[in-house]
């Protein structure tokens, strides 16, 4: 594929974000490649599901960036049931011969962690995987529009985590 398509909730649809800088944007002049935003603000692994086909029937993905589980948690959505919608999205995604890159979200956000599932699920599907992505922004009102969302600084930090995993793994997207 030659799309790069950033696909999740509100940390992908640049909620608390002052104009031009939500994270598919920043990420997208850090990278020097277009970045499609198909972020939805309050979406769950429910709604990835149900739309995930879709999306990928619109463009040629290379690279799928996935950003949902918090909000799963915020609306007490049972973590087996998060761990199966994120593994099918997953599933749909590589069916199209794309990668996937996890955003691994904590950070207060879901109590307990869901690292370990993140981190199961990255490991079983062989994708990236960017753990924490809020770790040191949330909580920092430096780095937070509310009580939930990054502003445009947080975002640029989870743009520079991006790059930096990618860059790990010597993936070029140009």
């Amino acid at each position: 594929g030659t799309d790069i398509i950033a696909f999740g909730d509100s940390l992908i649809a640049g909620v608390g974000a002052e104009e031009g800088m939500t994270l598919p944007e920043q990420l997208s002049r850090k990278l020097g490649v277009p970045i499609i935003n198909e972020g939805i603000s309050g979406a769950t692994t429910r709604d990835g599901v149900r739309v995930i086909e879709s999306v990928l029937v619109q463009y040629h993905p290379r690279l799928v960036i996935l950003s949902l589980g918090g909000n799963d948690f915020l609306q007490k959505i049972p973590r087996e049931e998060t761990k199966r919608n994120l593994a099918y999205i997953i599933r749909t995604i590589e069916a199209q011969g794309s990668m996937v890159l996890i955003l691994g979200v904590r950070s207060g956000l879901i109590g307990g962690g869901f690292d370990a599932e993140f981190e199961e699920l990255a490991s079983q599907y062989k994708t990236l995987y960017v753990e924490d992505v809020l770790s040191d922004i949330f909580g920092d009102t430096r780095y937070m529009s509310d009580a939930v969302h990054p502003n445009s600084i947080g975002y640029g930090l989870i743009a520079d985590r991006i790059v930096k995993a990618l860059r790990k793994e010597k993936i070029v997207l140009r």
